[in-house]
């Protein structure tokens, strides 16, 4: 019985499922909405909705100078735990072989396309007046090969 237990494990040891929920909440930021499996939709809900709380007590529409105290600690807390649930992909070998100027502008563009930012500068203001229930899943029909059920995850940001 899993009376009072929370949570999936998706048939995969924890770190493994922890791996898979971070990509499938960082994808989620970046491109808005992920097509994927019913359950892993459901975990990486769970994340999203938690991450972009987070997120929201940490935005603020006003410039850093003249945050208080209290406000600039909850922001520094909120961008940390969202470099926590999302960390930025690794530097391909090819841009660690590259020197000086070349390797800068590479993983500035890489940086670029940080799910971090994209979260507090795009997402936080389009939801900063939601109380909750940031995303959506809808059922898209099933995979072929193994006939498991698809559905298409996605931030709410009308």
């Amino acid at each position: 019985m899993r009376h009072r237990v929370a949570g999936r494990k998706l048939g995969l040891p924890t770190d493994q499922r922890m791996a898979l929920l971070k990509g499938l909440v960082r994808n989620l930021i970046l491109n808005e909405g992920i097509i994927t499996t019913e359950p892993r939709a459901k975990e990486a809900r769970v994340m999203a909705e938690k991450l972009i709380t987070t997120a929201k007590k940490g935005w603020f529409a006003k410039d850093d100078s003249e945050l208080t105290p209290e406000e600039r600690a909850q922001k520094v807390h909120a961008i940390r735990m969202a470099r926590r649930l999302m960390p930025a992909p690794r530097m391909p070998k090819s841009v660690l072989a590259m020197k000086g100027e070349k390797q800068k502008a590479a993983k500035a563009a890489i940086r670029e396309h940080d799910a971090v930012k994209h979260l507090f500068e795009d997402v936080c203001p389009k939801v900063a007046d939601r109380k909750g229930g940031y995303t959506r899943i809808t059922k898209v029909g099933f995979r072929r090969g193994d006939n498991a059920s698809l559905v298409k995850l996605e931030l709410v940001l009308d």
